[in-house]
C-alpha cells in the first residue's frame, strides 16, 4: 500500500464516526477499528522491504522553490513507531467502546482519535522536516481534543489548556531549531539532512539548532522541566491517557531524538544536554511517582521517568545505548498500555482511583489483578518480563557512562531510579491489590466484560513472550537500531539474553528491587516526611508564569491597542520615521544622478489642486460630505499622476475604485451625522499635527532621494518586461504579473475581498436582526426628502448606458492581457453600472431582476480561478502556472487563448459580487430606515402630504 493512503486513510476516516453517530456506538467504533485495522494492514505489506533493509519513499513536488516536498519515507525506526501506533491503537478503540458511558459522544471522540493517530503516523513517516513540523503542532491540536473531551470537567479543561500551552511553545521553538538544520544541511528532506553529519555538527549554528530542537523533543516527551503538563493529562478518559503514554504524543519527542540521532549525536553539548535531562526525570518521575494516591497520577509520573530512562539511553550517544533505547520503547509501550486500561478497569469498576481506598481487590476482580500484577513486575524490572531485560541493558550502559569526570554519578542515579521505580510499582500491586476485602468501596468491584480487560490481556502475552523469550523480539529491534543508527555494521552484536552472568548490571538490579521493597516496607514514614517537606509545585509555578505573562500583556495592550485609530497611527509613523532617520543619519547617499524635469502648468495646476484638496481635508474634515468631496479630488489627481507616469493600468483602476468607494462612503454617511464632534484635546492634535509633518517630510526626502539617484540593485521591472510575453503570452505586463507572476497573491486577494464583503453582509443582517433595527424604524430624516425618489432622465439614461457599461467592461476585460485593462478593471466598471440601476431605479425594482446572488457570484469566481490554478497540475507544472496558444478560426485572424483569462474571469467575478454585495447591504440598512418599498421607477414618496393612495395615477396601484 501506498505511504501516502497510509497516512491519509486516519484523516479520511475522521469523518466516519460522525456521520454513524446516530447508528450507535458500536456502528462508531466498527468503522473507527475498521479504518485503524486498514491502515495497519496497508503498513505491514512494507514490512518485507523493511525486514530487507530497503527504504520505501513517496512524494509529491509541492513547493520545490521553498523546498516543502511531500515526502514520505518507511525504514525500520519509522516502521516500529507506525507499527506501535496503529496496532495499539486497535485495542485502544476495543477498549474505549466498553469503557466509554451512553452519555459520551462517541462519533466526537473516535473523530478526534483518528485525527490524532493520523497525525502521528505523519510525523513518524515524514521524510521532509517542514511537513513533519505539520504533523508535530496537529498532534499538540488534537491532543487537546482528546485531552479535554470531557468539557463538563475542570481539570480536563486546564489538563487541555496546559499541554497545548507547554508543547505548544516546544513546537515554535522546534520550528526554529529544523529552519535552522534544514539551512545548514541545504535542504529540508530528512534523507538528505541525515547524510550531513559532519556539515552540521562543524557549522556554528549547530548549537542553537540542537538547543531548539531539544527543546521541542523535551516538551513533547515531558521531560524535565517540562515534566508537569502530562499528568494533568490524566484528566483525560482513560483509553486516552493509555494511547497517549504508550504509542503516542509523549513518544514523538522520543522519535524524533532517535530520528536525528545519527547527527545531532555523538558531541559532547548532545551528550551532556539529553543525558542530564534524561537522568533527572528519571529519578524525579520515580519519586513523585511513589507518593501518588491516583492510580493514573502514579502510573503517569511512572511514564516520565520512563521517558527519561529512554532519553537518558539516547544521550550516552553509544550504539548499544541506542539499542537499549529501541527495546525499552517497545517493552514500555506493552505494560504502560496494559497498566493504563487496568487503571481505567479499576475505576470503571469500584468508582473511585484512589489507591487509599482500594485493596483486596485480588479477591474480587482476579482477570484484573493478574493483568496488573504482570504488567507492573515487568516495569519494576523483574526477570522473565520484557522490563527486566530493557532494564538490564540501561544499567549496562550507565556503568560505562562517565557524566562530568564522575564514572559513579550515572550508575548511582540509575540505580536510585530503578529503585524507586520498583517501589511504585509494589506500591501499586500491594496497596491496591493484596490485603483483605474492603466493605466501603464506592461500588461493587467485579472483573468486567472481555471486550475491557482483553486488550490490555493480549499486551501482557506479549510482556511474557517478550520475557521469557527475547529472542523472539531481537531480529527486529536490532533492525530498527540499524535504522536509527543509519549503518547495519554498527549495530552491537550483543545477544538479548536472561542471565548475563554475575555482571555489575546484575548487582545494580538487585540492589534496585531489595531497595524499592524496604522503600516500601517504610513508605507510612516516608509519606509523612514527603508530605511535610517544602518543595516546588511545577503547576503553581506554571500558573503564575501565565498570570505573569498575562498580566504584562493586558498592560501592552491597554497601552497600545486601545481602539483609536490616532495611537496605531501615531506609534507606527513615529516608529517608521525613527528607523528611517537612523538609517539615512548613518549611510551615506551618493550625488544626484538625475536631473529634475521641469514642470508645465498642466503638471503644476495638477500639484496645486492636490496639495489644496489635502491641506482642505486637514482643516475642514469634521463637515463629513465635504471631506468626501475633498477625498475625491485627491484621488482624482492621483489618477491623473499615474497617467503622466504611463501608468494607465492604475489609473484606470484608481477611477474606478474611487468611483464605487465614494458611493459606498455616501451610503454610510447617510447613517451618520453632517459633522464629526471634537473628541481630542489641542495638545493632542498639536502632537498629532508633529507626528504627521515629520512622517510627510521624511517621506519626501525617501522619494526625492529615489527620483533623483539611480538604483543600488538591478529593478524586477527588468524582468517583467523581458518575461512578460515570451512566459505570461501578454504584453501588458501588469495584467501578466497579476493572473501569473504572481497570481497566488491575487488569488488570496480576491479571497480576502469576497470575505470582507460575506463579512459586511453578516454585519447588516445583524444590525437588521437587532436592537438597531427598532432605530432605524423610527428614523426620521433630519431633512425634508425629494419629492421624485427615482427622476424619469436618471432611469432613462441608467436603461441606455447599461448595455454600453456592459459593453466597455467586457471590452477592458478582453484587452486585460495585452493592453490596459483586465478582469479587476471589468469588474469595477460593470459594478458601477449596475449601482447605477440601483440608484436611478430604487432597491426593490433592481433586486427583483436579479437572477444570481452575489454571494454565489463571488464564490464561482474564487472557484473559476482556484480551479484554473489546480489545472496547471494535471500538466506537471506548479499551481496557477498559466499556458497560451494561438489558433485560427475561419475567417477570424489567428488569435490568442490563454489560460490566465481563466483566472481572470474569477478575479472578474469575485470583484463584481465583492463590491455589489457591499453596497447592497448598504442599501438595505438604507432602505429600512426611510422605510420605501418601491415596487417601480420613478415612485413618488409616499410621506408627501399630497400622496393620495386612491389616486388613479398613483404609481403604487396595480398595472401602473
Amino acid at each position: 500500500m501506498s505511504l501516502f493512503l497510509v497516512v491519509a486513510l486516519p484523516f479520511l476516516g475522521a469523518l466516519l464516526p460522525g456521520l454513524m453517530n446516530n447508528a450507535g456506538r458500536q456502528a462508531c467504533a466498527g468503522v473507527t477499528f475498521t479504518v485503524t485495522l486498514a491502515a495497519f494492514i496497508g503498513l505491514l505489506t512494507n514490512l518485507p522491504a523493511v525486514l530487507a533493509g530497503e527504504v520505501v519513499t513517496t512524494g509529491v513536488n509541492w513547493l520545490p522553490s521553498l523546498g516543502m516536498n511531500v515526502n514520505l519515507m518507511l525504514d525500520g525506526l519509522g516502521f516500529f513507531f507506525a507499527l506501535l501506533i496503529l496496532g495499539i491503537g486497535l485495542l485502544i478503540i476495543t477498549y474505549a467502546r466498553f469503557y466509554l458511558s451512553r452519555d459520551d459522544n462517541m462519533g466526537e471522540f473516535f473523530t478526534y482519535l483518528l485525527l490524532f493517530q493520523g497525525a502521528m503516523v505523519g510525523i513518524v513517516l515524514s521524510d521532509n522536516i517542514l511537513v513533519l513540523l505539520v504533523f508535530w503542532e496537529l498532534t499538540s491540536l488534537s491532543s487537546f481534543l482528546l485531552i479535554g473531551y470531557w468539557k463538563h470537567l475542570p481539570e480536563g479543561r486546564q489538563g487541555a489548556r496546559m499541554a497545548l500551552t507547554v508543547t505548544g511553545m516546544g513546537g515554535l521553538a522546534l520550528i526554529g531549531g529544523m529552519l535552522i538544520l534544514g539551512n545548514i544541511a541545504g535542504s529540508y528532506d530528512l534523507s538528505v539532512i541525515l547524510q550531513s553529519r559532519e556539515v552540521i555538527q562543524a557549522s556554528p549554528l549547530y548549537l542553537p539548532a540542537l538547543i531548539l530542537i531539544l527543546l521541542g523533543c523535551f516538551t513533547k516527551s515531558a521531560q524535565f522541566p517540562f515534566h508537569f503538563w502530562l499528568p494533568h493529562a490524566m484528566a483525560a478518559p482513560t483509553p486516552v491517557s493509555a494511547y497517549l503514554h504508550s504509542a503516542t504524543m509523549v513518544k514523538a519527542g522520543i522519535f524524533l531524538m532517535a530520528r536525528l540521532w545519527p547527527v545531532l549525536s555523538g558531541t559532547p553539548e548532545w551528550f551532556v544536554i539529553v543525558t542530564s535531562a534524561g537522568l533527572i526525570t528519571m529519578v524525579l518521575g520515580a519519586v513523585i511517582a511513589l507518593f501518588k494516591h491516583d492510580l493514573k497520577a502514579l502510573l503517569a509520573f511512572s511514564t516520565v521517568s520512563h521517558l527519561g530512562l529512554i532519553t537518558m539511553l539516547l544521550g550516552t550517544g553509544t550504539a548499544f545505548g541506542a539499542m537499549a533505547a529501541i527495546f525499552h520503547i517497545l517493552n514500555h509501550a506493552t505494560f504502560k498500555a496494559a497498566l493504563f486500561m487496568s487503571a481505567g478497569i479499576v475505576d470503571h469498576e469500584t468508582h473511585t482511583r484512589d489507591i487509599r481506598r482500594l485493596g483486596g481487590l485480588r479477591h474480587l476482580m482476579p482477570i484484573t489483578f493478574g493483568i496488573v500484577t504482570l504488567a507492573a513486575l515487568s516495569m519494576a524490572g523483574i526477570p522473565l518480563l520484557n522490563g527486566f531485560l530493557s532494564k538490564e541493558m540501561m544499567l549496562e550502559e550507565a556503568h560505562h557512562t562517565v557524566l562530568f569526570g564522575s564514572d559513579w554519578l550515572v550508575p548511582t542515579l540509575a540505580v536510585v531510579g530503578s529503585l524507586f521505580s520498583a517501589a511504585y510499582c509494589f506500591r501499586l500491586i500491594s496497596h491496591t491489590f493484596l490485603g483483605p476485602k474492603r466493605d466501603d468501596y464506592p461500588a461493587h468491584p467485579h472483573d468486567p466484560g472481555f471486550g475491557m480487560w482483553g486488550p490490555p490481556a493480549l499486551l501482557v502475552v506479549l510482556v511474557v513472550m517478550i520475557g521469557c523469550a527475547p529472542f523472539l523480539a531481537e531480529p527486529f529491534v536490532k533492525i530498527v537500531t540499524a535504522s536509527l543508527l543509519g549503518d547495519v555494521a554498527a549495530v552491537p552484536t550483543a545477544h538479548f539474553k536472561i542471565w548475563h552472568g554475575l555482571v555489575p548490571a546484575l548487582y545494580m538490579s538487585i540492589a534496585a528491587v531489595i531497595g524499592g521493597l524496604i522503600v516500601l516496607a517504610l513508605f507510612k514514614p516516608l509519606l509523612k516526611a514527603w508530605d511535610a517537606a517544602p518543595r516546588p509545585e511545577a503547576k503553581v509555578i506554571f500558573e503564575a508564569l501565565i498570570e505573569a505573562a498575562a498580566a504584562l500583556s493586558r498592560g501592552l495592550i491597554h497601552g497600545l491597542h486601545n481602539g483609536a485609530f490616532s495611537r496605531y497611527a501615531a506609534i507606527a509613523a513615529v516608529t517608521i520615521t525613527a528607523i528611517g532617520y537612523h538609517a539615512w543619519a548613518t549611510g551615506t547617499v551618493g550625488a544626484a544622478t538625475r536631473v529634475s524635469q521641469s514642470a508645465g502648468p498642466v503638471e503644476i495646476a495638477g500639484w496645486t489642486m492636490l496639495v489644496t484638496a489635502t491641506l482642505g481635508l486637514v482643516f475642514l474634515h469634521r463637515n463629513r460630505l465635504l471631506s468626501l468631496i475633498l477625498i475625491g479630488i485627491v484621488g482624482l489627481m492621483v489618477s491623473v499622476g499615474f497617467v503622466l507616469f504611463s501608468a494607465p493600468d492604475l489609473a484606470m483602476t484608481q477611477i474606478t475604485v474611487e468611483v464605487v468607494t465614494i458611493i459606498l462612503l455616501l451610503l454610510a454617511l447617510n447613517f451618520l451625522p453632517n459633522r464629526t464632534p471634537v473628541e481630542s484635546t489641542v495638545l493632542r492634535r498639536m502632537r498629532d499635527a508633529v507626528v504627521a509633518i515629520a512622517a510627510g517630510l521624511a517621506t519626501f526626502a525617501m522619494s526625492y532621494h529615489f527620483l533623483l539617484r539611480d538604483a543600488v540593485a538591478p529593478s524586477i521591472s527588468e524582468f517583467h518586461l523581458a518575461n512578460s510575453y515570451k512566459g505570461g503570452g501578454g504584453t501588458n505586463v501588469v495584467n501578466v504579473i497579476l493572473v501569473d507572476f504572481r497570481g497566488f497573491d491575487t488569488f488570496g486577494e480576491i479571497i480576502v475581498l469576497g470575505i470582507a464583503a460575506l463579512l459586511i453582509y453578516a454585519l447588516t443582517e445583524t444590525l437588521l436582526d437587532g436592537p438597531v433595527r427598532a432605530r432605524l424604524l423610527n428614523r426620521k430624516p433630519d431633512q425634508p426628502r425629494a419629492g421624485d425618489m427615482h427622476p424619469m432622465m436618471m432611469v432613462v439614461l441608467t436603461r441606455v448606458l447599461m448595455p454600453l457599461v456592459m459593453l466597455v467592461g467586457f471590452y477592458i476585460f478582453w484587452r486585460g492581457h495585452n493592453e490596459p485593462g483586465g478582469g479587476f478593471i471589468a469588474g469595477l466598471i460593470v459594478s458601477i453600472g449596475v449601482v447605477m440601476q440601483y440608484m436611478a431605479s430604487g432597491f426593490n425594482w433592481t433586486s427583483a431582476r436579479l437572477r444570481y446572488p452575489y454571494h454565489g457570484v463571488i464564490g464561482a469566481g474564487v472557484l473559476i480561478a482556484g480551479l484554473t490554478g489546480i489545472g496547471s497540475w494535471f500538466v506537471g507544472k506548479p499551481f496557477l502556472t498559466s499556458d497560451f496558444t494561438y489558433v485560427r478560426i475561419p475567417p477570424f485572424e489567428k488569435f490568442e487563448l490563454a489560460t490566465a483569462a481563466l483566472f481572470d474571469l474569477g478575479v472578474f467575478l469575485a470583484v463584481v459580487g465583492a463590491v455589489m454585495l457591499s453596497l447592497e447591504s448598504f442599501s438595505r440598512l438604507a432602505r429600512r430606515s426611510h422605510m420605501t418599498e418601491n415596487e417601480h421607477p420613478m415612485d413618488i414618496d409616499p410621506s408627501r402630504e399630497e400622496y393620495d393612495p386612491a389616486d388613479p395615477g398613483n404609481p403604487k396601484r396595480e398595472g401602473v
